[in-house]
């Protein structure tokens, strides 16, 4: 790892991260900006927030946020999920936020609300959602970890799940983002190098509805949070290096309480079909840059078409082998990239699959 650029010298910090908080608990307010990034802010409250409910609504400056302009510029953040801060310890929590105008309506960049009404007007389908988070580490220098100065690394190949020197980066980065993310009650459930070095992946869910959203959110600001005190950038980029490199997903796994059931194959089939017609409406929301990701090649379907396949890297979506064989479980949609928001990706997948609502009045 390259020398930390941030001023940060754990064993003088220990001294005060220890000391007595009096009573007072610390929240890390964390919300979605206009641009599809995290910022955060830190609250004190007088005692330890036993619910979502506890915790009271505050705001901020939207026009320094891509979120509003200055001449209306105050936005409100919504608490809507709680977790412990590994950080900070303690009772110390993180609050993931939604957020809204001063007129009482959902920020324009809040994709969260109507996904959360979306998945409580569907709710009877118990909707599992697993999303695989690939992201890519870069130096203070914009160059991937581990790669020569101007020149590039022995070909794929030995990555993918690799093991030993001049095949992994960054590990320390990893294993202390997964750690942070089991103390904050994510639930993260693995993480493998990938395909490109310097490139990880790690995997949230299974989780019902909106509670998948909110996780990898959180989980993303923890990583952006545990990088910085190594000096390296997360790129969430879906093509970071151009050329014969793989890129960068998001891969989304679905299944309903159907699906899972015996004979559920017929289910998965039909919501199968339903997201063919509507191919291009996901496109749309599955990620800026998606292009350069989905060209059939890489392990990536074409963007303008659609297909799937059992065990089938190079589709649209992939039925698992085990589910084929066993007629019921999950399928797999490949298509989103990794710069997509959770909310807009099941958001649409429960609207797809099992209809719409009526506008919000």
């Amino acid at each position: 790892m390259a020398e930390s650029t941030v001023v940060s010298n754990t064993a003088n910090l220990l001294k005060y991260m220890n000391l007595d908080q009096r009573g007072s608990v610390m929240a890390e307010y964390i919300w979605i900006d206009g641009t599809n990034g995290v910022r955060s802010k830190t609250k004190t409250l007088s005692k330890a927030p036993k619910s979502v409910e506890d915790l009271s609504e505050w705001n901020f400056d939207g026009s320094s946020t891509a979120q509003a302009p200055g001449d209306n510029s105050d936005v409100y953040l919504r608490p809507c999920a709680m977790y412990p801060d590994p950080f900070r310890g303690g009772e110390n929590v993180l609050v993931m936020c939604e957020c809204w105008d001063s007129d009482g309506s959902p920020n324009k960049f809040n994709y969260r609300h109507e996904a959360a009404r979306l998945m409580e007007a569907h709710k009877e389908h118990e909707t599992w959602f697993g999303l695989e988070q690939e992201y890519t580490l870069f130096d203070e220098l914009d160059k991937p970890y581990g790669w020569p100065t101007g020149g590039f690394p022995a070909p794929q190949g030995p990555y993918y799940c690799g093991v030993g020197t001049g095949k992994v980066y960054c590990r320390d980065i990893v294993e202390a983002h997964y750690k942070a993310c089991l103390f904050a009650k994510i639930n993260i459930s693995g993480i493998n190098a990938e395909v490109m070095p310097a490139q990880w992946e790690y995997q949230v869910g299974p989780c019902v509805g909106i509670e998948l959203g909110d996780q990898l959110w959180v989980s993303r600001f923890l990583l952006h949070r545990v990088a910085e005190e190594f000096g390296a950038k997360i790129s969430f980029h879906p093509k970071p290096i151009p050329g014969n490199w793989n890129g960068a997903g998001l891969h989304t796994n679905v299944s309903s309480a159907e699906m899972r059931a015996a004979g559920g194959m017929k289910h998965i089939e039909a919501a199968i079909k339903k997201l063919e017609g509507r191919h291009q409406e996901h496109i749309a929301v599955y990620g800026a840059d998606n292009a350069s990701r989905l060209t059939g090649s890489h392990e990536t379907g074409a963007m303008d078409t659609f297909s799937y396949g059992v065990a089938d890297r190079g589709a649209s979506i992939r039925i698992p082998r085990s589910v084929g064989k066993e007629g019921c479980g999950y399928f797999e949609d490949r298509r989103p990239a990794s710069n997509a928001d959770p909310y807009q990706i099941t958001g649409i997948m429960v609207e797809t699959i099992y209809g719409g609502i009526e506008a919000e009045k």
